[in-house]
This record gives structure tokens, sequence and C-alpha cells, in this order.
């Protein structure tokens, strides 16, 4: 197939056995691209590039299927120096949502207004926790 080496990254090393974070061959000064199915803050992408930049890799890209777009994973990933890719963002499926017709206008404006503030929307829209 693509005859590339492959390693996996845990979120956390291994409690038992060999202990490792990392599973695969890793050499130092390799270069890696990270492959996410989903990035929304991006913390545990980062954590991931944090693992195989520790264990002498050198993780430039990571490339994602969707990602939100957050404001604040995008500006997490600058500062860690990774590009960060991905094949389909929050913006574009609402937008083909509303061109097919599969949301109103009404509800590509609450889709909107979600994405600009998403950790604070619930609570502007009346949707704060409740106590038991």
């Amino acid at each position: 197939m693509l005859k590339t080496p492959l390693i996996y990254v845990r979120p956390n090393p291994k409690e038992h056995g060999m202990k490792n974070q990392i599973e695969g061959v890793l050499r130092d000064n390799q270069k890696v691209v990270l492959v996410e199915d989903l990035i929304s803050t991006g913390g545990s992408a980062l954590k991931a590039v944090t693992a195989i930049r520790k264990a002498g890799g050198k993780v430039d890209h990571c490339l994602s299927i969707f990602s939100y777009g957050f404001a604040k994973a995008i500006e997490q990933f600058e500062n860690e120096g990774c590009q960060l890719h991905h094949l389909l963002n929050f913006k574009a499926l609402i937008l083909l949502a509303r061109e097919h017709k599969s949301v109103s206008n009404e509800q590509f404006s609450l889709l909107q207004s979600w994405h600009d503030d998403p950790f604070n929307w619930g609570n502007k829209n009346g949707f704060a926790d409740k106590p038991d």
C-alpha cells in the first residue's frame, strides 16, 4: 500500500507493561503528520503532538476529517507551531446544509450563533445547568 510507517499515540502512557504512550517505531527527527477524526478544542491532538515531539518526532501538521474551527483550537495550534488542516469544517457544513435546504435560514442563524460562542451559548440561551 503506502509503505509509510504508522505510530499510534495513546492519550496517556499505559500503566502496565512497557508503559508506552506511543506504539510503533518513531525515529529521532522523523517527520510525522498527525491524523485526527475530529478537532474541537484541540486538546487531545495537541497532547499527541507534545508526546511525539518529546519522543523525538517532528510534527508540523495535523489533519482532521472534521474541525469545528473554534478560535481557541486554531490559536493553540498556531502557538505550538503546528498547522491545522481539515477535510470539512463546521462553517462549510452549515453552508452546505442551508444550500441544500436541510436547515432553514433561522436554523442556520442559530447554528452560526452557537459557533460564534460555543462555550457560553447554552447559558445565554436558557440551557444553563439546573441544580438537582
